[in-house]
């Protein structure tokens, strides 16, 4: 593995654009810049998708456009059928816009027909509707000119390749369990120069779990949290790197593989650029590190066991065009002196012609303090020094300064000499020999300009037709780079690896742990869940107020969801079954954009899993009826358990926590296997309550809400009166005043009848006693008496 080193032998000696020599005074030539290496951060832009849809007769052909990567993804539809009505006329059109077009990865060497053999290896022809979406994709980013809208119009829309993704074997899961599980938490940049459009990932699962090195891999991590999988397969292939970095003997080789994938960068956006003929200097030295970054991990992982497919799979995929780019690169690329002019140059001994005009250019000062000499003896006595100085696309002028008698625009005037211009008191002019000077050397710096900036176009040409291998190189890349992260918080936080059983229904933990209160409490309780089969398939967890509830419920969700995006997961061991899906009614996502209240929202959640749930399916619902009355809530929550127990053995797997004892107490449930009852375990210590947030059988006797509302802070004689009346409700006996709060409620209404009596004035004649004793005495007498 090579590294990329900056030699200050490589920076072109000699003057830059305004080489100037004086005869009197000659100017001090510029020795070179030494151009310290900068760290070159990758530009994050606006990514969006275009997205073309193509339905008929229950079949689907989908393509999207990705201008992040400037790459088109497409899903095959399934096979053609005779029924199937096309468009024919489409169909054909569509094809010839897909052969037609302009692709940077096929090289253009091939002929019509090898490109028309090379898509079909990977664009299947036979998904006719996939074709027709690809088809209309194409013309819509022609027509609307994607990301190169300000280019000249025979600029096509880039395309660096074709990626195949599937639909099958995903996890559905709404945004709404992404959010009450915290697997996505955005939140305000603290920074006060981001706080506009900045946001920072908050406590979350992504965010414990992303410590991604490159910004691909954090891609990568965040769409495989958008697209969890029961893909057995791929599952198990993601476990098997997971394990094998967490191997001790392991460890050193997992640290230099994370720091070489720091190496790894934005390769879409530079290709894009090469595409464009936008290549900046800093490109160059960005894909020169990561070409070589990636020949590292190459190189680690042909000696890795080749049983694992990832490093099978870097170790052959990455090609000697590697080599090739990286030695191009390398020895064309002047990366010191690029850095210094701020533009392409080359490294000498690569273009004789380009290496004679830069020795001509390095040789001007001396030969021009010469040429200024001779000049001199021929002006008037007068001028005392002159120079003669070169400016690119303007060439060779005869400098002279401005005397006090030159005044006027007439007095620049001298005999034998063009004047110019004026610039800073000093008087520019042709002569004869500045002249001869332009016709005898040219623009140098111009020429040299456009013999390398043709070698870098040459040079483009070359990393595009190998673009195939780096687009190859961010695939693999990123993966490495999600399941290096992955391990490392594994290792950290002390998962394990889950097992997968297609023919168990359900999942079954073992001293599970919630993978983020265990960072936020001081100690934690772990549970062990087991719902599989035909027994326990609906449990109903209740117990005090925050006894644990909740978090056991989100902890049963978070568990299942790492085993199905690859992850291991905070248990001593986890079997998860076939899960297709996982449904919550845990919290209110309130918006008042949505023009729904809190209640309507939570029917929303749970009417969703009502229609969609299967057999393999799990629900989450926590406290579903507090939103309205609890006669209401409790009829709504009873019957939507009991809809789905009808259903016996294809009853989703569900778990209930609530604190409606009534639903056990007035047997509103079926008995059966189906239905198993939960608790959180608790201690009365006299007037304590002791929580051990443990989870067994049976059913909690009381809410204990009053003993909540004193944790809450509320004061000891409103906890002691709700205590008092909640008795009384349970034992359906009437509930009466506080006589203390009575008494004195009467005191205060007798004071103020008393005083209105005695504002009264007896001896005016126009009072009327009948109406002060109609309007205030008997209404007040109803709350005296």
């Amino acid at each position: 593995m090579a590294s990329l080193g900056v030699n200050p032998s490589r920076t072109p000696q000699g003057p830059g654009p305004g080489a100037a020599s004086g005869f009197s005074s000659p100017a001090p030539v510029a020795g070179p810049r030494e151009a310290e290496e900068e760290e070159v951060e990758e530009e994050e832009e606006l990514a969006e998708i275009h997205l073309c849809v193509l339905w008929n007769s229950g079949y689907m052909g989908i393509a999207y456009y990705d201008t992040s990567d400037s790459t088109i993804h497409f899903m095959p539809d399934a096979p053609d059928h005779e029924s199937l009505k096309l468009l024919q006329r489409g169909l054909e059109i569509s094809k010839q816009r897909l052969l037609s077009g302009n692709y940077s990865f096929i090289p253009d060497s091939m002929t019509a027909s090898e490109k028309i053999l090379f898509l079909s290896s990977i664009i299947p022809f036979d998904c006719l509707l996939t074709v027709r979406a690809l088809g209309g994709l194409l013309k819509f980013l022609g027509r609307r000119r994607i990301g190169v809208e300000l280019e000249d119009y025979n600029v096509s829309v880039p395309i660096l390749g074709f990626k195949k993704f599937m639909l099958t074997h995903l996890v559905n899961i709404d945004q709404d369990t992404y959010s009450v599980l915290q697997i996505f938490k955005s939140e305000s940049h603290p920074s006060a120069y981001k706080v506009a459009s900045g946001l920072k990932e908050g406590l979350s699962l992504f965010g414990i779990l992303n410590r991604c090195r490159c910004k691909w891999g954090e891609k990568l991590l965040r769409l495989w949290f958008t697209r969890p999988t029961h893909d057995l397969g791929e599952l198990n292939s993601r476990l098997d790197v997971i394990q094998f970095f967490l191997l001790p003997q392991n460890l050193d080789m997992a640290q230099m593989l994370h720091r070489l994938l720091g190496h790894i960068k934005n390769v879409p956006l530079i290709l894009k650029r090469m595409k464009l003929s936008h290549t900046k200097v800093s490109d160059w030295q960005v894909l020169y590190k990561t070409v070589y970054g990636a020949l590292g991990l190459r190189d680690a992982c042909r000696s890795l066991p080749q049983s694992i497919q990832l490093f099978r799979d870097i170790a052959q995929e990455f090609s000697d065009d590697l080599h090739h780019i990286a030695s191009l690169i390398g020895k064309v690329v002047d990366f010191e002196g690029s850095l210094a002019e701020n533009r392409f140059t080359v490294l000498p001994n690569i273009d004789p012609e380009i290496d004679e005009k830069k020795r001509r250019l390095m040789g001007l000062p001396s030969f021009l303090t010469e040429v200024a000499r001779k000049e001199l003896e021929n002006l008037d006595s007068r001028i005392p020094s002159c120079s003669v100085i070169y400016i690119p696309l303007i060439g060779f002028l005869l400098s002279i300064p401005r005397l006090p008698f030159m005044v006027e625009a007439s007095d620049f005037e001298i005999n034998g000499l063009d004047f110019m211009f004026l610039s800073e008191e000093k008087l520019h002019y042709r002569s004869a020999r500045t002249k001869e000077l332009d016709a005898l050397l040219g623009d140098l710096h111009c020429e040299i300009r456009d013999q390398e900036t043709l070698l870098m176009y040459q040079l483009q040409c070359q990393v595009l037709a190998r673009a195939a291998v780096l687009t190859q190189v961010l695939d693999l890349a990123s993966r490495l780079d999600v399941l290096l992260a992955l391990a490392s918080a594994a290792r950290d936080y002390g998962y394990s690896r889950p097992r997968y059983s297609p023919q168990v229904l359900g999942v079954r933990i073992q001293n599970g742990r919630h993978p983020l209160m265990e960072l936020c409490a001081r100690t934690f309780v772990p549970n062990s869940t087991e719902c599989g089969g035909d027994k326990g398939r609906v449990k109903v967890i209740t117990g005090p107020n925050s006894s644990g509830k909740s978090i056991y419920l989100k902890q049963v969700g978070l568990i299942t969801f790492m085993a199905l995006v690859g992850s291991f997961v905070p248990a001593e061991e986890a079997e998860i079954g076939a899960v297709d899906a996982i449904f919550t009614r845990i919290h209110s996502c309130e918006s008042i954009s949505l023009g729904l209240s809190t209640f309507m929202i939570d029917l929303n959640q749970v009417a969703k899993a009502v229609n969609n749930a299967t057999a393999q399916s799990l629900v989450l619902i926590d406290e579903f009826g507090k939103g309205t009355n609890t006669v209401d809530g409790l009829a709504l929550l009873a019957a939507v358990l009991r809809h789905w127990l009808a259903r016996g053995p294809t009853c989703p797997h569900i778990f209930v926590a609530t604190n409606f004892l009534s639903l056990v107490q007035l047997q509103l449930l079926p008995q059966g296997p189906l239905v198993q009852y939960l608790t959180m375990e608790t201690c009365e210590d006299g007037n304590d309550l002791v929580f051990f947030y443990q989870v067994c059988e049976g059913v909690a006797k009381a809410s204990h809400a009053s003993h909540t509302a004193a944790q809450a802070g509320l004061p000891d004689k409103f906890v002691a009166r709700g205590k008092e009346v909640s008795d009384l409700i349970r034992s359906g006996k009437p509930i009466k005043p506080v006589k203390d709060l009575l008494k004195k409620n009467q005191m205060e209404n007798c004071q103020t009848l008393v005083d209105k009596f005695m504002k009264l004035d007896l001896e005016d004649p126009n009072l009327d006693l009948n109406v002060f004793m109609s309007q205030e005495v008997l209404p007040a007498a109803t709350s005296i008496l």
